[in-house]
């Protein structure tokens, strides 16, 4: 009696194979987001727009609330850039930073009020511009490190000898009876 087939990619199968290939899936990384260093720049400018957004109408334009929105957004961000893009994330996140301070400034009598209030909410939460970009650079460069290390790991995996080193002719059994004759 035939067995009913189980789903693509599993059953004992594809759990056999996929333990047998040895190929593990990239550290530090979050399952199945990938984000290119622009994609991940504009949800990053998105998310902070609407976190200063809500801020201000919710908190009053509490530093606290929005600078732990900014830590957590740029972890984030960091998080789910693409390999290749992983030197965008700290510097989208300064970025996204000053664009989600526009609903916080505050500023009244038109552009140069405007300027100063964001001057103002700059520089009193550079605190957490600070962290967020330092908190963003070092989980991208951890999983750069880690990038480079499963790659290192890989290639000498493919380059590794095997566990017994081939005969010479020379050692060989036919090469022995050859030069006795």
């Amino acid at each position: 009696m035939p067995r009913p087939a189980s789903p693509v990619g599993q059953g004992e199968s594809a759990s056999l194979y996929r333990a047998r290939s040895g190929r593990a899936s990239p550290p530090l990384r979050v399952p199945g987001a990938r984000l290119t260093g622009l994609g991940g720049g504009v949800l990053l400018v998105l998310a902070m727009l609407t976190a200063g957004w809500l801020d201000a109408r919710t908190a009053g334009g509490s530093a606290t609330a929005y600078g732990v929105c900014f830590l957590v957004a740029s972890a984030a961000g960091a998080a789910w850039v693409r390999p290749v893009d992983l030197a965008t994330a700290p510097v989208t996140a300064p970025i996204a930073f000053a664009v989600g301070a526009v609903p916080l400034s505050g500023g009244s009598g038109g552009l140069a009020g405007q300027a100063m209030g964001m001057v103002t909410v700059l520089s009193l939460n550079a605190g957490w511009l600070y962290a967020g970009t330092l908190l963003s650079a070092l989980i991208a460069f951890a999983r750069r490190v880690a990038l480079i290390r499963s790659r290192r790991r890989e290639r000498s995996r493919q380059r590794r000898r095997p566990s017994r080193p081939p005969r010479s002719p020379r050692c060989s059994g036919a090469e022995r009876e050859r030069s006795r004759r």
